[in-house]
């Protein structure tokens, strides 16, 4: 039975993550300095498949245990997203590209055999101007924040190593990720857009034209697992996208959407020229590759998260708890 470390397991992907590996008939290991609480991994902390370590990964002591007898490593750890890295931008350094570039060559050297790495399609930054175009792995990086910059870094190094058959790394670009998982986020457009409408509180768009592609966390649960899984030949030193092609969406055809689920919402437009991020992806790549497809849709979002606060399952959507920030 292969064994897996998640880093960042209690997150809001890992802990989707790490239920889809244990089902799957994996041992999974998991780190995690629980800034966001630990509760997500509640209903699987007695799996004697699970083992969970409290730690930080910029610790190399922690880092020497939990890579004991480990055969892949799917990162997660990091501070995610714009706002978080701006507001800690000593820290992000440190999580973001010092600390992941030691748990890669800690990894290495404890004969890891695939790295799977979670980067963002964030690192595209503005696409060239043009009705049709789209971007893919094949096209320039333009990153815009120090996340991005970050995520940029560190996948060109280990992309940049020396292949061998000993450690196969892997780099997964995800599109905006929304759904419910059991750490939920609120700060994430689909997820948060919904919320705003549910409450009864008018909702304020900015830039309305501006294009993103969207994954549902499941559906990058599953990418993150087929990499895992797939010929190492396959995935050895590549870049997937990870979305659909077809769930590219501008601000106001996501507001089309919820105007389904909430015909009398409130939408106030505010106008904006300029988005250092605007682009369109196209995810053929994985799709032909790994025949990866979505299994949810950013309508399947809005619902799955319309009906959880509507049975009061989450009784305090707005708190602090539900963000990064």
């Amino acid at each position: 039975m292969e064994k897996v470390l998640v880093t960042g397991c209690a997150g809001y992907i890992g802990s989707v993550l790490m239920r889809l590996l244990l089902n799957k008939g994996y041992k999974v290991k998991g780190i995690d300095n629980l800034q966001f609480g630990g509760e997500s991994l509640l209903g699987i902390y007695n799996n004697p498949n699970f083992e969970f370590l409290y730690g930080d990964i910029r610790d190399n002591q922690i880092l020497d245990k939990v890579l004991k007898n480990v055969d892949h490593v799917v990162h997660l750890a990091a501070i995610v997203g714009d706002p978080a890295c701006a507001t800690e931008p000593d820290k992000a350094r440190e999580v973001n590209w010092k600390a992941s570039n030691n748990l890669f060559k800690m990894a290495k050297e404890s004969d890891v055999d695939r790295f799977v790495f979670a980067s963002t399609c964030s690192n595209y930054g503005k696409m060239d101007a043009g009705e049709n175009n789209f971007v893919s792995e094949e096209s320039p990086l333009r990153p815009v924040s120090l996340y991005a910059e970050l995520k940029v870094k560190f996948e060109k190094y280990i992309l940049a190593s020396e292949k061998s058959d000993d450690l196969t790394p892997v780099s997964l670009r995800f599109a905006t990720v929304y759904g419910l998982s059991s750490r939920p986020r609120f700060d994430l457009t689909v997820n948060d857009f919904t919320r705003q409408l549910q409450s009864g509180r008018e909702l304020v768009i900015y830039g309305e034209q501006f294009w993103r592609p969207y994954c549902h966390v499941f559906d990058i649960s599953r990418a993150i697992l087929m990499t895992l899984q797939a010929d190492k030949k396959i995935v050895a030193h590549q870049v997937f996208g990870v979305g659909s092609t077809a769930e590219n969406y501008q601000k106001k055809m996501i507001v089309d959407e919820l105007l389904e689920y909430f015909p009398a919402a409130k939408i106030k437009y505010v106008k904006k020229e300029e988005d250092p991020r605007d682009y369109r992806v196209d995810f053929s790549h994985i799709k032909n590759e790994l025949g990866f497809k979505v299994t949810h849709t950013v309508p399947d979002g809005i619902r799955e998260v319309k009906e959880v606060l509507d049975q009061g399952l989450i009784s305090e959507p707005f708190s602090k708890k539900y963000r990064n920030v």
